[in-house]
């Protein structure tokens, strides 16, 4: 009961949103929706979509309902987010979306990683005395805007494959905008902890009114940022990168210290990547190549582990534990080294994934001892060429990034992973006067003292951890996996995907059972569930497992189940997320599958 009461909420508040019937200034200061939510779980055998807020995945679903494909539902749910999830991800950060077509059985990316402005120099994160800038300064300078990506990622992927107009499905987040939503707890808490990055500019007056922290339950109304989306539904992406909302832009981050300029959006453009590939117990992964370092330090550790047949052990074992993180801290020494943007670095991805390369990572490890100098490796021996960088020791300050991921799958077999950011909590806190755009942070993403394989460069990209990532069996994609969470994003899709395959846990259990993260000595994170005698054990062998546990990442997940003509999607429980299915309709005469009549006069209305 409790779960069709939820679902009843959703589907009327989306109907009061697109009827337009919330006032301009709050339908009442608070209310008080159930956001627990109960819709953690779906199953449907015509699409599913999944992500971080119940209001994104229902309009995703309704997407999906009209016929739309995967891509369709995927770029009405960024925009939503955008509204939703402002601290998050949006138009002013960039994402990666992989996308498998069923029509060509390609799977691809379109990368839309934010790239420094020209103006940019290795040394701008250090001070007047060649000392590495506090990451908490860092974060909120202009110097820390990376030109946004997101918008011109999804014009690339709707000419691409989309179905629908764009301007049906930037609709409904230009509703959520201009007539606002409840918010819920994640974005209540990310206000009341972020007030004095939000205060520094036009945030202050979206976010904080009068100087109070909105809080869980009031209503979010962003009548700036409906009057820039409408913009980019009337005029295409192009009043974005290009007139007012650039010049805007530009003259914002050069405010607050940065150089950016118009011609710095103006010439921004996407890639088009191919996965990276790899197996794991017989299923082939596609995931993130470089900028990334998520796909191939994801595939490295499954490489490294899948010598020490982890099944053998329990789930919530020492063993098990143990041999995570010594794999962890073996891929993070190497990450550090080796990592960067392709157009500037020449990254080992050969070497990184050799098969004998990993056999000397796993001879590094014992199962009864903490590597207690875990450094990295030497992959350039089975490359034809040499490095053209060097490693830099780098300060230790730098905090966790946020993020969003979501999935989609439909009717038409199409499967889209999608990991999209601004970075920090808001970003970097700069919100551009007058057109509600939050500027990202993701150039601290680069190193800050220059000469390794990430430092900063003009028209570079920034290291990432997004993982979007499809599994694969028998050519199918069965598996889709992803996370927010900065460093941490690669090692919940890597449990995720153990605890799936190795472990053959139900989704919904592999995504719940209590992560690890550790990069190395010195850093170790846990959540909750480990058993505190575990916890013991592992710290008596040399490891440093604090006291307290927290949240890490937050996997959303979509199972497909061909023989069963079945998709189960699951959303992570650390946040107020949700999974909706779409059942397939009933077939006409002609054994075709009945059209959906939706009268779509009302698509283009505010």
């Amino acid at each position: 009961m409790k779960q069709k009461l939820h679902r009843f909420f959703i589907l009327s508040l989306i109907a009061l949103l697109m009827a337009g019937t919330f006032p301009a200034v709050g339908f009442a200061k608070k209310f008080d929706p159930d956001y627990s939510t109960d819709n953690n779980v779906a199953e449907a055998n015509g699409g599913m979509v999944v992500s971080a807020h119940p209001l994104a995945s229902e309009i995703g679903a309704d997407i999906l309902k009209r016929n739309g494909n995967a891509v369709d539902a995927a770029i009405a749910m960024q925009f939503a987010l955008n509204v939703t999830e402002p601290m998050m991800s949006g138009i002013g950060g960039g994402g990666f979306m992989m996308v498998y077509d069923e029509e060509t059985e390609e799977t691809t990316i379109v990368n839309s990683r934010e790239r420094a402005p020209a103006g940019a120099t290795p040394d701008m994160f250090l001070d007047e005395n060649g000392e590495p800038i506090p990451f908490k300064e860092r974060v909120m300078q202009g110097t820390s805007v990376g030109v946004p990506g997101t918008l011109k990622g999804l014009e690339t992927a709707h000419q691409k494959w989309g179905t629908r107009p764009m301007q049906q499905l930037i609709g409904p987040a230009i509703k959520l905008a201009d007539k606002g939503f409840p918010i819920d707890s994640v974005l209540a808490d990310a206000i009341g902890n972020n007030k004095e990055k939000l205060q520094r500019s036009a945030a202050g007056d979206v976010f904080l009114p009068n100087g109070s922290a909105l809080e869980e339950g009031d209503i979010l109304i962003q009548k700036d940022l409906a009057k820039t989306l409408k913009l980019i539904r009337s005029k295409g992406t192009g009043a974005f990168y290009n007139g007012e909302i650039a010049d805007s832009i530009a003259e914002t981050v050069q405010h607050f210290g940065g150089s950016m300029e118009e011609e710095d959006l103006a010439t921004y453009d996407i890639t088009i990547d191919k996965p990276i590939w790899g197996e794991y117990q017989g299923y082939e992964i596609a995931s993130m190549p470089p900028p990334s370092s998520g796909g191939v330090f994801l595939l490295q550790m499954l490489g490294i582990l899948d010598g020490f047949d982890l099944s053998q052990y329990n789930a919530k074992s020492w063993e098990k534990y143990h041999l995570l993180a010594e794999t962890m801290h073996l891929a993070y020494a190497d990450r550090a080294a080796y990592a960067g943007d392709p157009e500037f670095v020449d990254v080992p991805l050969k070497g990184l994934l050799h098969p004998d390369y990993i056999k000397e990572r796993q001879a590094l490890i014992d199962l009864n001892a903490v590597n207690l100098n875990p450094v990295a490796g030497d992959p350039w021996k089975y490359e034809d060429s040499t490095p053209n960088y060097t490693q830099m020791k780098q300060p230790d300050d730098r905090q966790y990034g946020e993020t969003t991921h979501f999935t989609v799958a439909d009717k038409y077999g199409n499967v889209v992973s999608y990991t999209t950011t601004i970075e920090q909590l808001f970003g970097s806190g700069i919100m551009v006067p007058d057109y509600g755009i939050m500027l990202n942070n993701e150039l601290t993403d680069f190193d800050a003292v220059p000469g390794g394989a990430n430092e900063v460069q003009p028209n570079k990209r920034p290291l990432s951890s997004m993982t979007p990532t499809i599994v694969f069996n028998d050519e199918e994609p069965v598996l889709t996996v992803g996370s927010p969470g900065g460093p941490t994003i690669i090692t919940s899709v890597l449990q995720t995907i153990i605890n799936s395959i190795e472990y053959d846990m139900e989704l919904q259990d592999a995504i719940e059972e209590p992560r690890i993260y550790t990069n190395n000595l010195n850093s170790y994170r846990y959540e909750e569930g480990i058993p505190i005698s575990i916890l013991n054990q592992l710290n008596e062998m040399g490891h440093n497992f604090g006291t307290s546990p927290t949240t890490i990442g937050n996997v959303n997940s979509i199972l497909i189940d061909e023989e069963n003509e079945l998709m189960k999607g699951v959303t992570d429980s650390s946040r107020n997320g949700a999974a909706f299915g779409v059942d397939l309709k009933g077939k006409d005469e002609d054994g075709d599958e009945e059209e959906d009549d939706d009268d779509e006069e009302n698509d283009n209305e505010d």
